[in-house]
């Protein structure tokens, strides 16, 4: 019998183009001045947008603080939300804090969430089980990330804070140590980049303060991290997430979550949330350490739909939407040792804040965002951008209750290393102890760095699933197919490792064929799966990728 075929993704990995991501240049003569600017427009930068603006209308008035302030947000979604993709269960105190005065039916969640189950799945059967006390959501509310960031985008705006969908960022300006602005991406060009008749040159924009909140695997937080030599404990892990919205003929009374099936030994789990009387989201996590290198989150999901725990619900409903994210999952100790520097704050799932053993984010992202406006508040009035102005950045968010989550949750992902049921018994010590045991540091290495064996495969196609065509499709894609490659491939890439790209790819970016791999990327939703495991994620022209609506 021949073994199974072996390999290390990082091997066929190109580098991290630092270089083009962090250029040694200040912002030109024509650039837009500002005094701080968010890269990213979700839910971290539109509430630090928010808070910073309240803080120096307030100071203004008072005849106090640093006087009149520019703030922008650039984000590379053509409008607000159109990129940005989560579950969501969301934990409301960071909006109530923000938004004191307004009412928990008026912000922007859809309903509470009342009764929720989780079960252990097989193929055909579904065993229920006691919700782990992580997982609990009494008093949280299901919601869509993108009305939540529309609504965040109207109240930054209604701040005065300038937001600027479209405008993706392409690179740090920077001078010595010191972040002095970012340079966006061209538009308008051609395939092999040269301008067209809609060619618009890059806009540089001059700012005393960079905020990066662009999402998990940003490629200018990756660039900047490497740049100032800012290490962590672990490296960051992750996950990628595959997410259908369906009208449904009956309504579903619970929040659902399962392990097990369609799974093997690997890590992640379903999830299926109310989002209205005849409306649900489904969706499922795989993280992306998983030995297989065959491993496919989109065909998993079109598997789960046939399960016989969700067939039923799907019975005669309509797909309305599909997308991918990837999501940081390595927690407590893989957060950069520092998240600010001189001209520069991390936020968000850029800086890591996620906890997996609860499935949240999204609040984390918010008060993250908060807690660097108030940091850069505090660095303006004192006209000390350096990074010792802007260290309250990092000490702020390490004694806050994000990082006191994650600490107590710091194991329980990382548990799940050594398999699925060493894992699952490590988790519940962990859960009885409050995170005291297992103690110590769970060492892990970056997901490309562990071998994939190509020997199994799962099923390749499912009767009546969704196609990966039709799936980019729901996403809303219309990049043009005459847009300039923004994926980087690896020179002389295997046959198996290519065989690995096209199964990881949700959209069907990647084709092997006899000729080599051929690389579709007007398909590509921007999930930057492959940019953890293979082709570098780049930043492209702004209102490229998916067109989320109610994700």
């Amino acid at each position: 019998m021949t073994p199974p075929l072996r390999f290390r993704p990082a091997d066929y990995q190109p580098p991290l183009q630092r270089d083009s991501l962090v250029v040694p240049e200040r912002p030109g003569p024509e650039a837009v001045p500002m005094d701080v600017v968010f890269v990213g427009g979700g839910p971290a930068g539109l509430a630090g947008a928010v808070e910073l603006s309240r803080l120096a209308k307030a100071a203004e008035a008072a005849g106090d603080g640093p006087g009149a302030l520019e703030i922008g947000v650039l984000e590379k979604a053509g409008s607000l939300g159109e990129h940005n993709l989560s579950g969501a269960v969301v934990a409301p105190a960071p909006f109530r804090a923000l938004f004191p005065g307004v009412a928990d039916d008026e912000l922007p969640f859809r309903r509470p969430v009342g009764r929720e189950a989780v079960y252990f799945l097989g193929a055909n059967r579904a065993m229920r089980i006691p919700v782990p006390p992580s997982m609990r959501n009494e008093g949280n509310f299901v919601a869509s990330v993108c009305e939540i960031v529309r609504w965040l985008g109207e109240r930054a705006e209604e701040a005065g804070a300038s937001v600027l969908p479209g405008f993706p960022v392409a690179s740090l300006l920077v001078d010595g140590e010191a972040v002095v602005g970012v340079r966006t991406v061209a538009s308008g060009l051609g395939r092999t980049g040269e301008p067209g008749p809609a060619y618009a040159e890059p806009m540089d924009v001059a700012a005393r303060v960079v905020v990066l909140a662009e999402g998990a695997r940003g490629p200018l937080t990756q660039a900047y991290l490497d740049w100032q030599g800012i290490g962590s404990p672990n490296p960051q892990i992750y996950s990628l997430g595959v997410k259908e919205l369906w009208r449904v003929k009956r309504p579903l009374d619970r929040v659902v979550h399962t392990l097990g099936w369609p799974l093997a030994d690997g890590f992640g789990g379903s999830f299926a949330y109310p989002m209205a009387d005849d409306l649900v989201s489904l969706g499922l996590v795989a993280s992306l350490d998983d030995r297989n290198a065959r491993l496919d989150v989109h065909e998993l999901l079109q598997r789960l739909k046939r399960h016989p725990l969700f067939r039923d619900l799907l019975e005669g409903g309509e797909l309305l939407e599909w997308g991918a994210k990837t999501i940081p999952e390595g927690g407590c100790h893989s957060l950069p040792e520092r998240r600010h520097g001189s001209g520069l704050c991390i936020v968000g799932d850029a800086a890591g804040y996620v906890d997996v053993a609860s499935l949240k984010g999204i609040h984390y992202a918010v008060q993250s965002g908060v807690l660097a406006a108030r940091a850069v508040y505090r660095a303006l009035c004192a006209d000390d951008v350096s990074a010792s102005g802007l260290a309250s950045c990092t000490a702020a968010a390490d004694a806050s209750f994000i990082a006191r989550d994650l600490r107590r949750n710091r194991n329980m992902r990382l548990a799940f290393k050594g398999g699925f049921w060493t894992g699952g018994l490590k988790a519940g010590l962990a859960t009885l102890t409050g995170g005291r045991l297992p103690g110590g540091l769970i060492r892990t290495p970056a997901d490309a760095e562990e071998p994939k064996h190509s020997g199994s495969r799962q099923a390749e196609s499912v009767p009546a699933g969704l196609s990966k065509t039709d799936a980019v499709f729901k996403s809303g894609n219309q990049t043009r197919d005459d847009i300039p490659p923004h994926l980087l491939v690896g020179d002389a890439v295997p046959a198996e490792v290519a065989d690995m790209y096209v199964h990881l790819c949700p959209a069907g970016v990647y084709e092997a064929s006899d000729e080599g791999l051929v690389v579709n990327a007007p398909n590509c939703v921007d999930c930057r799966a492959t940019d953890v495991l293979g082709p570098r994620w780049t930043p492209r022209e702004g209102g490229s990728g998916p067109r989320y609506r109610r994700m």
